[in-house]
């Protein structure tokens, strides 16, 4: 009885384990520079492997008249509707809870660029780095899992 109860145990330690390391899920997008919540993205895995993250959700917030278009955006972006839109593109697993060789699109300023991530060990943070060129010269933000069970 003992060991059926600790097998039980382990394989649902080991399953939570495997899901913290995976990022697909819906992500609420966070200010770098007022914290405050943007927007949701879902991320979900394509054929290829490789991973993409749409837009769900736009957040309204105190003071900000959100885009509804890529006005500024490159093709095939261009005046695409920014709900919906597939912001990440190319992403893949590259080791442990490390993900790179992906792209972002950020639809206020219309800027492509080059994407690293590394999902948090508890598997509920995302930090995302967004660069030009070298990681060095870009920006970062966090992103934090939402749990669709309660919306």
């Amino acid at each position: 009885m003992y060991t059926k109860l600790i097998t039980l145990f382990l394989f649902m330690g080991l399953s939570h384990l495997t899901f913290a390391q995976d990022i697909t899920g819906t992500w609420q997008s966070v200010d770098d520079l007022t914290g405050a919540p943007k927007g949701q993205v879902e991320i979900t895995q394509n054929a290829d492997g490789t991973y993409t993250g749409k837009v769900t959700k736009i957040t309204p917030r105190t003071g900000y008249t959100p885009k509804e278009f890529c006005t500024g955006c490159p093709a095939p972006y261009t005046n695409k509707p920014i709900l919906g839109l597939n912001v990440i593109t190319k992403l893949k697993h590259k080791k442990d809870l490390t993900y790179t060789g992906g792209k972002i699109l950020d639809p206020n300023s219309g800027r492509m660029y080059s994407l690293t991530t590394k999902l948090s060990s508890n598997g509920q943070r995302l930090h995302l780095r967004g660069y030009v060129g070298v990681s060095v010269l870009g920006r970062s933000q966090i992103w934090i899992r939402v749990n669709n069970k309660t919306e």
